[in-house]
């Protein structure tokens, strides 16, 4: 079975321009990123996508590999595919599963993609699986920078929402707060499938692509993280991940 990761990257972040090269510790963000993800045994090999010459250069600077993209796509998974179908042609070689992680989370943990694999490794019929993992404040459930997710008694996905989910306006004891982790595993012709699918509404009223899998009545499996992760949106979710990184076992081992 081969398995690779793909990271998608671009600079032109609404929210915080040019975030991927944001340094952390002297690092760039996406460098973070990379050498995290590379330090996952199960991968044959791990890319980053990206449409921005400075990101590619960077990468490649590292000893890295990156893959340049088209600049017109809207969704980090149309970025994948045509990343992942560029790798293919290139080794001659077809991939089993993609795994997508995000690049604009510094703090992942390898073994978070060991997490989100193993129920696809096990059962060949999971098409794509989600981590999620605990909100710890009600800053961040009500956040609409964190993508909030409910699931079933199976631990599929219901739904997600920037909004906070499930409502608390009625229920006075504690609620599960769950936030999507974007490190996402599709199987390979999934990947391909969900790219021709026409965006659905959810998706478009939400911003969040999970929601057009399960708008055409796809399952999604959830995985609950062992870990904690932040995302870097904003400037100053970069100077809470800067202050992370100081006491993190990872980056202190040097990588």
């Amino acid at each position: 079975m081969k398995m690779i990761s793909i990271i998608p990257a671009r600079m032109g972040s609404t929210r915080f321009p040019g975030k991927p090269m944001a340094e952390i510790h002297g690092m760039p963000m996406i460098g973070h990123v990379y050498k995290r993800v590379k330090l996952c045994e199960i991968l044959d090999e791990v890319y980053v996508a990206t449409c921005d010459k400075v990101i590619y250069d960077y990468i490649e600077s590292i000893g890295g590999k990156a893959v340049m993209t088209s600049d017109r796509h809207e969704r980090c998974s149309d970025r994948c595919a045509e990343a992942m179908l560029k790798i293919e042609n290139d080794t001659n070689e077809k991939c089993d599963i993609i795994v997508m992680v995000q690049g604009d989370e510094p703090l992942t943990h390898p073994n978070m993609i060991n997490e989100a694999v193993e129920p696809m490794i096990k059962n060949s019929n999971i098409l794509i699986t989600n981590l999620a993992g605990k909100l710890t404040t009600i800053a961040d459930y009500e956040s609409p920078n964190e993508v909030k997710a409910v699931m079933d008694k199976e631990w599929n996905a219901l739904y997600f929402s920037r909004e906070p989910i499930p409502s608390k306006k009625k229920f006075d004891d504690k609620i599960p707060m769950y936030k999507q982790v974007p490190i996402i595993p599709f199987q390979r012709n999934f990947l391909l499938k969900y790219n021709e699918m026409e965006p659905t509404p959810l998706e478009i009223i939400e911003s969040v692509d999970m929601l057009r899998v399960l708008e055409n009545g796809i399952k999604i499996k959830m995985i609950e993280t062992a870990y904690e992760v932040k995302a870097v949106d904003t400037p100053s979710d970069l100077e809470r991940v800067i202050f992370s990184m100081s006491e993190d076992e990872l980056y202190l081992k040097g990588y």
